[in-house]
């Protein structure tokens, strides 16, 4: 007869709980993406100086997307040791337990805005002010000129097709252009910072689904994004 296993030590239970979190951070993609989101705003909100209750707040919305990231993964883990065919319920506890990681997420979005609109807000409208103050018809242009350079680009660099793959990723270009380009003509104040933030995040969305088709590599859609981005604030701003 064996002997009964001991029970770990307290040393032994913190090393295995830090062994959960590393192995989340190495093998969970969107939990390596929730982590650095965390450690940005964290620094963003120590540089803007938030209140005591609001930094309190954020660490509180922080600690509730990472803690359902890690249940999600441990549930899908389970799920996948206890079946080894299709079941229409094991696919509805890893979909439920995705859903909360989605709620944990829309939370803590909802909590940023709320914490950084004001401040962020008035600053960038300052900002954003003083680059430029240019018609709206120069987004046209902006957005030509993007999209020469982009051909132009893959054109010597012999890598991919206007339309597809290749250096720079046309697509990125133009979203983030697009962005620029939304976010300077702004005229109410009050609502550019959240406009701005919704365009950017969907120009963010467009430079994902290259890199996961496997279209575009994340230097190529990063230069995109930089081309498209630049070229619309030169556009604005040396245009009288």
């Amino acid at each position: 007869m064996s002997a009964p296993r001991r029970p770990p030590s307290l040393i032994e239970s913190f090393n295995f709980a830090f062994d959960g979190i590393i192995h989340v951070l190495r093998t969970q993609r969107n939990m390596r993406i929730h982590f650095l989101i965390a450690v940005l705003v964290l620094v963003f909100a120590l540089a803007s100086g938030v209140k005591k209750l609001e930094l309190i707040v954020l660490l509180l919305a922080i600690a509730f997307v990472l803690i359902a990231e890690m249940v999600n993964t441990a549930v899908e883990a389970a799920v996948d040791v206890a079946t080894t065919s299709f079941d229409p319920m094991a696919k509805l506890a890893k979909d439920i337990a995705a859903g909360a990681v989605l709620i944990a997420t829309a939370v803590a979005v909802a909590v940023g805005y709320l914490v950084f609109s004001g401040q962020v807000a008035v600053r960038s409208s300052r900002l954003l002010d003083r680059l430029s103050d240019a018609p709206a018809q120069l987004t046209l242009i902006a957005l030509v000129l993007t999209t020469i350079l982009v051909i132009g680009t893959k054109a010597l660099t012999g890598s991919g097709t206007p339309l597809r793959g290749g250096l720079p990723s046309g697509h990125a270009a133009v979203a983030f252009a697009g962005w620029m380009a939304t976010t300077l003509i702004l005229e109410d104040s009050g609502h550019r910072f959240l406009i701005s933030s919704l365009v950017f995040i969907m120009a963010m969305l467009v430079a994902q689904t290259r890199i996961e088709s496997g279209v575009h590599s994340s230097v190529e859609v990063l230069y995109g994004g930089l081309l498209g981005s630049l070229v619309t604030l030169a556009v604005f701003q040396l245009t009288p």
